[in-house]
């Protein structure tokens, strides 16, 4: 090869390549550029340069020595052509304005923070699904369905610590200190009533365990133990019995309702411990009733605390 025709294929490559990078460089303007860990050959400039100079000496190469010069020069400016639109894939880059890896044309959440992991929508990921995303989700793993405030925590009503979901008295007063179960003292059942001399529930005291059970479902760690009580009408030997299958019929239905039979007990006290006077109607009343109590690690009733957990 001699010095014109080494010049013109070094010339026509230096050409293509920098014209494949200008290229590039307007299309940048308007698209995303590429990033700084792209391998070289998905350069337009790289690859226009190395096509040119392959094609350049596949087309002096195939050429007579009448026109191998005009046979470099096509094959250069055709491999560089040829190189540079392979490289780029031969169209433009999406636009992709926040940067988070999807397109403009496909984002439904633009202007996603940087760094921001997201979606193939471009929506920030949400993996408890409450609605905050997990970079200002403040309760990560909230169950499905529980309603939270801005920072993806559920929602406490009434401050004591117990998120609603799992309070079964959500409307203590302010202040109050308040057990594992989100009560100031053990959770009464008193609307949980039973035919008479039966230990068989009410459909009304069935309709208020299905609450009882669904909080504490939504709660594993705490574990109850369940004591019922009857008034002085009867021998107190009856009403010991009675009382017992009262508080063991609680506990079977707490069980159907997906409730772990080991994470209860159930006792009778009888007509032991009344809460009024059993004189009147209404005092027997409040005595026949079934109540809820916490247990701590060790078994025993645990005493009230502001801490909340459960």
């Amino acid at each position: 090869m001699n010095k014109s025709t080494t010049g013109l294929l070094l010339g026509s490559a230096l050409v293509m390549g920098l014209a494949g990078c200008a290229s590039s460089g307007t299309q940048s303007t308007s698209s995303t550029s590429a990033s700084a860990g792209d391998p070289w050959y998905s350069s337009p400039f790289v690859c226009g340069l190395a096509g040119g100079l392959i094609g350049g000496g596949i087309g002096y190469g195939v050429s007579s020595d009448s026109d191998e010069d005009t046979g470099a020069a096509v094959g250069a400016t055709a491999g560089a052509t040829a190189a540079a639109l392979l490289c780029s894939g031969g169209e433009e880059r999406e636009m992709d304005s926040d940067n988070d890896g999807v397109p403009d044309s496909r984002d439904q959440c633009p202007n996603t923070p940087a760094g921001v992991a997201v979606d193939a929508n471009g929506c920030p990921i949400d993996t408890d699904g409450d609605g905050v995303p997990d970079y200002m989700d403040q309760c990560p793993g909230t169950p499905a369905g529980v309603e939270v405030d801005s920072r993806g925590c559920p929602l406490d009503s009434d401050g004591d610590g117990v998120p609603d979901y799992q309070d079964q008295c959500p409307d203590t007063p302010a202040g109050a200190q308040v057990n594992a179960l989100g009560c100031e003292a053990a959770l009464v059942l008193n609307d949980v009533t039973f035919a008479f001399d039966s230990a068989r529930l009410t459909d009304n005291a069935e309709s208020i365990l299905n609450t009882v059970a669904e909080k504490l479902n939504a709660n594993q760690s705490v574990d109850v133990r369940l004591e019922g009580y009857t008034d002085s009408i009867g021998s107190a030997q009856y009403n010991q019995g009675l009382s017992q299958r009262r508080a063991e019929s609680v506990m079977q239905y707490l069980v159907s309702q997906g409730v772990s039979a080991g994470r209860m007990s159930a006792v009778g006290h009888g007509e032991n411990n009344p809460v009024a006077t059993n004189e009147t109607a209404a005092g027997r009343a409040q005595n026949r009733r079934t109540e809820v109590h916490p247990l701590g690690d060790n078994g025993q009733v645990m005493d009230r605390s502001s801490s909340g957990s459960m």
